[in-house]
This record gives C-alpha cells, structure tokens and sequence, in this order.
C-alpha cells in the first residue's frame, strides 16, 4: 500500500501536535521537577557541610572524610533524581534504573572482593585508630614508620629505607605492634660472666652503669636476674626502659649500654668468657694424649 507524501506530512504533524500538547501538560511537573533539583543539590551540600563537622570530631583521615562527603553528597543527589523521575512520569525508568544497579553492584561485589575488603577495612582502620602517621609499628613482620594511609593501603617505610605498601585487610587481620603508643621501649641484655666471678658485685657494676647511662629511663624499674648457668659463663639479663620514639634512639642506647658494661668489666678485671672444650681420652677417658700407646694394625700397613 502506498502513502502519499500528504499523508506522511499529516501524520508527522499529529505526532508533534500530540507531544506539544504533552510538553503543555508536564510543563507543571518539570517546573517542579526544577525546584526539587534545586532543593536537592542545595540539601546534597547542606548534609555534606555537616557531616564534615561531625566526622571532623570521630577523626581525621581526610581520604575518609572526602569519601563519605562524596558519597553523602551523591546519595541525596541520587534521591532527589528518583523523585524528578517520578514527579515527570517516568516510573518505569525509575524501576530500569534501580534493576540495573542491583545487577551491576551485585557483579562488581564479585569481581572486587579484595578491594571492597580493603576498603572497609580501610574504614575501621579510620575509626579504631591502632595507630598514627609517624608511629613506630610491626604489622605482617614489617617493622618501621607509618608514613601514610588511605582506603587501601598502609604505607611502612622500613628502617632500611623501602617503603612497603600493606593491603589495609592484612593489617587489620594481623597484630599490629605499636612501639609508639605507650611512649616508651624496653631494651633486654644478655651476658655472661666466668664461675670465678662475685655475682653480688657483678650485678652492683652492672645496675650502676645503666641507671647513669643517658636516655635511661625510670631506673626504679631496671630488672638484673641470673637465668642461667652456661656451658662457660653464668649469665644474667637486663633489662632497662628508654623513650621511644626519641632521641638517643633505640640502637645508640643499646651501643652504648654494650660499650659501658665491657668498660666497667675491664676496669674491676671481670672476665667474659667464650667456650671452652675440653677434650678427655681413653676408653674411660682422663688420659692425656701424650701418655696413650698408639699402636698400629700390621694389616693396615702398606708397604
């Protein structure tokens, strides 16, 4: 069946004439669908204001805070967008829309379990604060200074100068073992002395020379204890605490210490033994090697 050029004509015309008369109608609703959009987007910036006011007070992660002030802002937004849609009729848009996002979040929670992880632990990590930048940490058998934390990652920079990037799920996982927290460090010796040695006056030495050694502190608390004795020595520990993080650090103090105790045992003619083995002949052994017969197998003998 053909159709005249007229009758095309006539038609496209009836079509506009129907979508004008539809623009006329909904000019109500899009003038309100434009104020709520105004309403929305002064609201969306409202809530963003107070929420960094209030998160300001709980901590200062300031990635954290950008996220939720993100997210916060685009949710009222959000919002705001379903009730224009409805507002303009457009209902099964609406329904389109909340379908798709079921289906795309759904997949994405798939695909990027690791990085979701890491980002909610990212956000625990923000609240229960087990540390701060510059802290003194151990997490997953990396010691070293936190320089810096996002939603992420934990960024360790070693005492030998790397920078090691921790998932935030393995340090929330794992023990963290603050040095900095508390303000201080405990600092354990181990030595040994020879058996011919007076252990009163050992200990006196010893304790005297910690407690004048500088950047010792609380010297009420220094621990002297004999723990063992050795195959060649009787050895003893002690124990001393130091400001941590300060200044002298934790290895000068511990040099230093090391120094002092050899320099106090030289000058009082204290000995730190090494091994000594002593070697016993004999069948029943207490035969010196110069007074056994060595005799020789005729067999083995070679001429």
């Amino acid at each position: 069946m053909k159709i005249s050029l007229n009758e095309a004509i006539d038609k496209v015309l009836a079509k506009l004439d129907s979508w004008l008369e539809l623009l006329i109608s909904m000019l109500p609703n899009m003038a309100v669908a434009l104020i709520l959009l105004v309403i929305f987007v002064v609201l969306a910036k409202a809530g963003t204001r107070v929420f960094k006011k209030v998160f300001s007070k709980a901590s200062h992660n300031k990635s954290l805070e950008d996220l939720f002030s993100s997210i916060i802002y685009y949710t009222i937004l959000g919002i705001g967008i379903f009730i224009i849609l409805g507002v303009l009729r457009l209902d099964k848009a609406v329904t389109s829309l909340l379908a798709g996002v079921g289906v795309v979040g759904l997949a994405l929670g798939f695909a990027f379990q690791d990085i979701t992880a890491n980002f909610i632990s990212g956000v625990i990590l923000a609240f229960r604060k087990p540390f701060h930048i510059t802290d003194v940490v151990v997490v997953n058998d990396v010691m070293g200074i936190v320089k810096r934390s996002n939603l992420r990652v934990t960024v360790i920079q070693t005492f030998q100068g790397q920078e090691v990037y921790i998932p935030n799920k393995d340090v929330l996982q794992n023990p963290i073992y603050n040095y900095s927290i508390l303000g201080k460090r405990r600092i354990d010796l181990m030595v040994g002395v020879s058996y011919g040695e007076n252990l009163e006056m050992v200990e006196s030495l010893v304790t005297e020379t910690i407690k004048n050694l500088e950047g010792v502190i609380d010297p009420d608390n220094l621990i002297f204890d004999y723990y063992e004795f050795g195959s060649s020595s009787i050895n003893f520990n002690i124990r001393f605490w130091i400001s941590f993080p300060g200044q002298p650090g934790f290895l000068a103090i511990r040099n230093r210490a090391i120094i002092e105790i050899k320099k106090v045992f030289d000058e009082h003619d204290i000995t730190i033994p090494f091994p000594i083995r002593t070697l016993d002949f004999g069948i029943k052994g207490g035969e010196k090697l110069s007074e056994m017969k060595l005799s020789l197998d005729k067999s083995s003998i070679k001429e």
